[in-house]
């Protein structure tokens, strides 16, 4: 195959060790020569590793997306003394020849396809979108403990016959809290526990007084303590991490406000866009190019002129997560996502609502695209834009006679009076 690139390496990439294979033009003409080398993970080891790669006058190098072991190994490159042009690709696009696998020949294997201009990087956000990405991640993984634990807690007050959460929305309410701390301290009276409902609650006493007669006993209070308290640790912690948050995202606070103008995409979600993306749209040509790396895009499987599953591939879940939450917020407002939202629900049955929140995340995606390409916040179609679009006023009227007289009714127009 033809050579693109005539210096490269590729390195293989493990926890500890680390393999670089480096091709460059051999002595006679149409030679390629290859070196391998390998070294420990440790920083000033990789500062060795970029020297020589420097003194090769290597000019690309690729390394696959393996856990988190790929991070020191990409900053100390990004820090050699001549620019690098780095590639971090994923695995699964680089698979090697079977029956040949060792560290070595991976890192061979990845070097031949660097050179031929076979593999394409993934996307590396700045160090300033990074750091917002590592933050809302571990967010994210707070709330998820925090949920969990308050299942727990729910389970041990089930256990215990104590039914609040059949009473009240949720157990986190103030309501249902005083009557847990109630419970641990030691109060069986389940009138008395009804009287500690507050505001709104109180028309519930009757219900809430059935609900917390129970067998509470001392292991359900050491338990309900227990989760309480890890409950309350998660929330302060989650607190801490959006304070940090928004201070980090203040560099980006104008593209956090257009982006808080799509229907269904609050602040916070901004802010995970962000932290996901970035704000410099250059790095993906078209919002088909972004809904396609984020896995939002339909999936196009033709064979023998059928067409296959359709079901979107693999992408950045974070992304997806927060733009199916996004599409389903914005399916409950009175605007053209919402509108398209009901129309896929309509079109995917009864039993779609996750379809179609994925095809609306395919729509905001596109959306988010064209408001930080053009710096321009969302201008709403309409909740009636379908209808104008594709129906006309008699097409609509007949559909509905139509309507009407599959149920059995006879349908008469006349016109409203002036």
């Amino acid at each position: 195959m033809e050579i693109i690139y005539e210096r490269v390496a590729a390195i293989d990439v493990g926890k500890k060790i680390i393999a670089v294979a480096i091709r460059t033009p051999g002595e006679r003409g149409g030679k390629r020569r290859q070196q391998l080398r390998k070294y420990n993970t440790y920083h000033e080891t990789l500062a060795e590793m970029v020297a020589w790669l420097v003194s090769e006058g290597v000019t690309h190098v690729s390394m696959e997306a393996t856990g988190v072991y790929w991070k020191p190994i990409f900053h100390a490159l990004c820090e050699a003394e001549r620019p690098l042009e780095v590639l971090l690709v994923n695995a699964r696009h680089v698979k090697n020849v079977p029956g040949r696998k060792s560290d070595a020949l991976d890192a061979v294997w990845l070097a031949e396809l660097t050179e031929c201009g076979l593999l394409r990087g993934s996307f590396i956000p700045p160090q300033q979108i990074a750091a917002i990405r590592e933050l809302t991640r571990y967010r994210k993984k707070l709330i998820e403990q925090r949920t969990s634990e308050l299942q727990r807690l729910a389970k041990v007050l089930e256990d215990s016959g104590i039914k609040i959460d059949s009473v009240a929305s949720a157990l986190t309410t103030l309501s249902a809290r005083d009557m847990i701390e109630a419970l641990i301290n030691g109060e069986r009276d389940p009138a008395v526990l009804a009287e500690l409902a507050r505001g709104r609650m109180r028309s519930k006493i009757p219900d809430l007084t059935l609900a917390c007669a129970g067998r509470f006993g001392d292991q359900h209070a050491l338990m309900c303590t227990l989760h309480l308290e890890h409950v309350d640790h998660l929330t302060d912690m989650i607190a801490r991490l959006d304070t940090r948050i928004d201070e980090a995202s203040l560099p980006f606070a104008r593209q956090t406000q257009l982006l808080a103008t799509i229907p269904g995409i609050s602040e916070r979600a901004a802010q995970v866009v962000i932290s996901e993306i970035g704000v410099d749209m250059t790095r993906f040509p078209s919002d088909a190019h972004l809904a396609s790396w984020a896995g939002l895009c339909p999936g196009n499987n033709e064979s023998a002129g059928k067409h296959r599953s359709g079901r979107t591939r693999k992408g950045n879940s974070e992304l997806c997560t927060i733009l199916t939450e996004s599409a389903w917020a914005a399916g409950r407002t009175s605007t053209y996502v919402g509108a398209q939202f009901r129309r896929f629900h309509r079109r995917f049955g009864k039993k779609g609502g996750q379809k179609a929140a994925t095809a609306t995340a395919h729509t905001l995606i596109v959306i988010i695209w064209h408001v930080l390409n053009t710096g321009i916040g969302y201008r709403d179609l309409g909740p009636d834009y379908f209808t104008r679009r594709v129906d006309n006023p008699h097409d609509r009227e007949q559909r509905l006679v139509r309507a009407l007289e599959a149920l059995g009714h006879k349908v008469t127009l006349e016109p409203a009076a002036a």
